[in-house]
């Protein structure tokens, strides 16, 4: 067990130490993988980084954030390929377990929204700057 606790009498007592140790390893077991809804069309390079924020704050408040619109736009083009991303995010979407919204949905994020909406999935509502909105 490694780290040796000590009771109120001064006794070894490795029963926090395994407790402790317990609830860490369950925590980290467990993540829920979150569909990270944001807008990426306009300010590309702005909308980029933001996105970049809202998937490390998934990260803080554990979860596995799933951010689409950080990895299509590697290998597809916007302006050709769009209905085809659109098909595949709804695609990554299904596999999720929430919908995590940030800022003011666009056309795009409307149409996740109304999908995850559908299938009664968890939606979580964000502003820009990560507050949760009820």
């Amino acid at each position: 067990m490694g780290v040796a606790y000590t009771n109120p009498e001064g006794y070894a007592d490795s029963v926090p130490y395994q407790a402790i140790s317990n609830i860490e390893r369950e925590q980290k077991r467990y993540r829920p993988i979150v569909y990270i809804c944001s807008p990426y069309s306009g300010d590309v390079e702005g909308n980029t980084e933001k996105a970049r924020q809202y998937s490390r704050y998934a990260v803080d408040q554990g979860t596995i954030p799933i951010a689409p619109h950080l990895l299509l736009p590697q290998f597809m083009e916007e302006e050709t390929e769009r209905d085809l991303a659109m098909f595949m995010d709804i695609a990554i979407l299904s596999k999720c377990k929430e919908l995590w919204v940030f800022g003011e949905p666009t056309a795009g994020m409307q149409s996740e929204i109304a999908y995850a909406e559908r299938k009664e999935m968890t939606i979580k509502y964000f502003s820009e700057d990560m507050k949760e909105e009820k």
